[in-house]
Formats: structure tokens, sequence, C-alpha cells
């Protein structure tokens, strides 16, 4: 259990606003002509809440009005405010993908936090990338931090169904493709999609990341699934501005609350709320940030026997109102401490452990978190697969895929980039059937680059006709936490370093054995030793600028796909004078 520190003391702000020097004064001075009196540099916790609202980051376009809700509750609890905007990495708006900026984004933050007079931190994110990358960058600057996410979107409506943000984005366009609807039925759709302020309201990579930082302890208990737009999402943000003066007072940090056993926790959760493929990449990423060892064995091992209880789309049929109003992620966790799966003495932001902010809560509907026995797969989770065609490692999500392919061997339909895929899939000439296996190259973080959302590539027209809606799909990209389908992701080594995936040929068997956690390329090893040595990279490499330096320096998949040089980087957070 964290050991409270003394109160008061000096805090790392009067490193600039205490005293009467000339460096103190150059400061606190011009602090003073926004209207602040001189005794809020008294010594009191400035806390800076970082905000990620943007007009181009639609799904915290709200972010300004929480951000004022924050204020009132630090200002109640005795702290000093100050608003910062940081960098919003947008997965609705950024080109070649948001996830190229998410290491970009947590070094901007990071130098924000370290290099201003912060003594805590309210992280105000939603869209999905924004989540990770604040809790990064706060996990290696390890102040008091506290994450409180906008919400999702209400429920959206098409002719009486319900529409699940991003999910009916990919159904609608393969039923386009299938002549089962209009152009003009899919225009009509569109205005149903996105009806309120908030993130996605499926249980896509946003909700499942506000999800994690929950599971974590890094907000507040039931932050994760109140909507955008309900009143409570307010008094949240207001609960969490009082939270983070008394987290400063103790000096609750980042590294007392993100331990093995809370991100054991955080896995299991996404297991159980069939959680986003994503969430692998950025938690192995936020680990790193804090020293902690996790691999995608931790993965495979704590997420393999979890039953996916929550009915949310894509795995399911309910969205993220439904959750909240059912009991959202406290009942999971409950479930989770009952079923014997759950470190119920880890620590959380509130200074309570995790189960003591759930054993007291109820399931108001058990068709939207689900008994055991009905659970939409008994072995929920991440999947992690290797061979030959993976050493390092793919990942699949077995609660969005089909059961009948999940043991599948099938001919090789290879695309060399997303460009070659977009030239030809749609050519009635393709050579594929449904028993084929699509195979996408160089999407990987180096190949595309940054490794995008396109790995759920869509069915050929060919094959969608025949009433076909699933197919077997590899890559070393990612994929929409809102899509489905069995889907092999992140393949690791990736093509553009000259994995293995990289040599796949049309015409190569493939097998892909869940069960068993395999995935192989059907040639000798002696064959695919010649095709490795004769590869050769296709793909431009940047030459300046942020791509040039994301290039020369970004991992793996497999270990987060996080920049080398800030791995390992926590701490040091009080900066030094220049003036």
């Amino acid at each position: 259990m964290h050991k409270k520190a003394e109160w008061p003391r000096r805090l790392r702000s009067q490193e600039w606003y205490g005293g009467t020097s000339r460096d103190v004064i150059y400061h606190r001075g011009w602090m003073k002509n926004q209207g602040y009196p001189h005794d809020l540099f008294d010594g009191r916790p400035v806390i800076g809440i970082l905000n990620t609202w943007s007009d181009m980051t639609p799904c915290n376009g709200h972010l300004r009005e929480l951000a004022e809700k924050v204020k009132a509750g630090v200002w109640e609890a005795g702290g000093f405010p100050m608003e910062v905007p940081v960098f919003s990495a947008s997965e609705n708006t950024f080109r070649p993908t948001a996830m190229m900026y998410r290491n970009l984004a947590a070094l901007a933050i990071e130098e924000t936090i370290r290099g201003q007079p912060m003594d805590g931190c309210v992280l105000l994110v939603g869209c999905d990338k924004t989540t990770p990358s604040l809790i990064m960058a706060a996990a290696s600057v390890d102040l008091p931090s506290i994450v409180v996410t906008g919400g999702p979107m209400l429920n959206g409506y098409f002719r009486g169904d319900r529409v699940g943000s991003g999910t009916h984005l990919w159904k609608f366009s393969e039923m386009v493709k299938a002549g089962e609807m209009t152009q003009e039925e899919f225009l009509e759709a569109e205005a149903s999609m996105s009806r309120s302020s908030g993130t996605c309201n499926t249980m896509g990579t946003a909700s499942t990341m506000a999800s994690m930082a929950e599971a974590l302890g890094m907000a507040l208990s039931g932050n994760a699934a109140i909507p955008g737009v309900d009143s409570r999402r307010k008094v949240m943000a207001q609960l969490t501005g009082r939270r983070i003066v008394q987290m400063v007072k103790d000096d609750l940090k980042p590294s007392d609350i993100m331990t093995k056993d809370a991100f054991e926790n955080a896995i299991r959760t996404n297991a159980a709320i069939g959680g986003s493929t994503n969430a692998v990449i950025h938690l192995l990423a936020m680990a790193g940030r804090v020293g902690i060892d996790l691999s995608l064995d931790d993965w495979d091992r704590c997420g393999r026997d979890v039953p996916t209880i929550v009915n949310l789309m894509p795995s399911g049929k309910y969205l993220m109102e439904e959750f909240f109003y059912a009991g959202g992620l406290p009942v999971v966790i409950k479930r989770l401490g009952e079923a014997g799966l759950l470190h119920k003495d880890a620590l959380t932001v509130s200074g309570e452990t995790i189960w003591d902010e759930v054993k007291d809560v109820v399931n108001w509907n058990e068709d939207v978190i689900l008994p055991t026995e009905k659970a939409l797969t008994q072995s929920g989770g991440i999947v992690v697969v290797r061979g030959n065609l993976a050493p390092k490692g793919a990942v699949l999500k077995p609660s969005a895929a089909s059961p009948h392919l999940l043991s599948h061997r099938g001919r090789a339909v290879v695309f060399e980039d997303i460009d070659d895929y977009k030239a030809k899939i749609n050519d009635e000439a393709l050579d594929i059937d449904e028993t084929c296996i699509m195979v996408m190259k160089n999407c990987g973080p180096k190949g595309y680059p940054g490794m995008a959302e396109v790995g759920n590539m869509g069915l050929p027209p060919k094959v969608l006709k025949k009433g076909i809606t699933d197919m077997v799909r590899i890559s070393d990209a990612r994929m929409s936490g809102t899509a489905y389908g069995t889907v092999v992701l992140h393949t690791s080594p990736e093509a553009a370093v000259g994995g293995p995936l990289a040599v796949v040929r049309n015409g190569d068997m493939i097998e892909l054995d869940v069960p068993n956690r395999r995935l192989h390329l059907d040639i000798s090893d002696e064959e695919l030793a010649q095709r490795l040595a004769a590869w050769q990279p296709q793909h431009d490499l940047p030459t300046s600028g942020y791509a040039f330096l994301h290039q020369q320096h970004v991992e793996g998949a497999d270990t987060g796909a996080d920049l080398d040089f800030l791995k390992g980087c926590r701490g040091n957070a009080v900066g030094k004078d220049s003036h």
C-alpha cells in the first residue's frame, strides 16, 4: 500500500513561483497578467489540465466544457488549476494514421509536463490515441496524474436498428459492394452514426482504452462508460478535479498505480469486455514507460481463460449507452474478482484498492453484462499466435472472429501493400474465393508508415455476393476496435524490416490454428531461408521531419511500437531555470 507523503511540504511548482528572487518574480509576475491574486502562488498544488480538445478531433470536441468542471473541482479542493492544450492525435483526421503520431504526442506532452510548473496532471482524453499518449507521457514524468475521458456517444439508430459507430460503417460498406444496400441508403445511414458528442459508442478502441485506464486504476471507478452528454460525465470531471489535489498532497504517482498486477487486471478486463486488439500495442508501450516487463506472452496467459461477458458491438449487439445503464465497467471488474481473476489489492487513483471500489456494485441488465454461462465466448481475450510466419507473434480477437475459421488452411492471395489491395480487390478477375487467406504486407510501424487500421481488409465483391461475410485475413497492420472478422494482426517482425510476411507469395498455403496458437507458412525451412536472403525492401524511406525520426527509432508491434529512446526515461520532473 502506498505511504502518503507528509503535508504540507514544498511542491515542485514552488521552483517557479515561491520566493522573491528575480527568476521567481519573472515567472510569477507574468502569470499575474491573467488576474491571479498573489496568494494563489502560496504553495498550493498547481494542477495542469492537459486538454486534447480540438475542432479536428471530433471525439474530443466537448472537452473544453469538461475542463471547466475539472477546474471547479480543483478550486474546491484548494488547488490552482491551469488548462494546457496539448497534442491531439485524432484517428478521424490524421493521415497516414494517428498511430504514427501517438509517440510524437507522448513525447511532446511529456516535455509539456516536465518543462512547466505542474504538481499534478489531469489527463483529459477521448479519441483512442489520446488516452495512451497522455498516459505514456505522465508515466515517463511520474507526477501525480489521473485520467478523465470524454465518454462515448449516444446510441445511433437507422430505420429502427442500433447503429454502432465504425462497426456499421464496415458492415454497410460491404453491403453496398454486395448489392444489398444502395449508395443513397448508405448516405442516409451516415446521419445516424454520430448523433452526439463523444467517442465511438461501440467497444472500439476509444471505449476500450477508457476501460483500460479504469482497470489500471488510473481513472476513478465508473469513468469509462458514462455517455459524453450525460450530466454524470460532468460530475465525474469535477470529482476528478477534486481528487487530483489530494493525490498531489499524498504524492500518489503513476508508478505507484501502474504495477504488473494492474496491467494483468487490465488484460483480463480487456478479455471480459471484448476489447480492441489495439489495447495490446498501447498497454505494451505504457508498461515500457514505467519499466514494467509486459509481453505478448502475458496477454495470452492472462486473457486465455477469461470469458467475454460484455454483449457489445462489434462482438455482441448492444452499445456503450446500455453498458453504462447496466452498471458499466465496475460490474465487469467485480465479476473478475469473484472468479479469482483479479489482483484485488491493486491500488487506484482513489487511494483505495480496485476491489474496495467495486465489491458492492450491481448488474442491472444481464443481457448486456452476461452471466458467465452465457458468455459470448468462454475463452476471450487476445490470442497470440506464433510460427514461421510470425516468429515474434501476431494477435487475433476471437470474440469478433468466425468460429469455423479459427482452424483453417488456405491459399494465400497476396497484396504487397494497401495500394496494391485497393487496386485489385474489386477486380472480378482476381483469383480468390472464400477458402483463400488474404495477406497484406508493408503496413506495420515502419512500413505504412505508422501501422494504420487497414488490417480488416474488405472482402472482394465476388465473394460478398455469395453471402460470405468473413475470410481469414493476415497482415502487419492494425484493425479498428470497431471492426470484426477473423483477422490476424500485428504480425511481427513486419514485412518492411524483412519479416517472413515479406516473402509470402500468391498460392502459398497458410495454416491458422488458433487453439494451438500457430500461424504457419507451408514451405520448407530451407525455402523460407532462401526467400528471406533474397528479399529487398520495396518502400521509400523518409528523409526528414518526424517521419524520419519515426522510421529510424520505432520498435516493433510486439513490444508496443514506441520510440526506442523513450523507454525507461521515468522521473526527472524538475527542470532547470534558464533565466
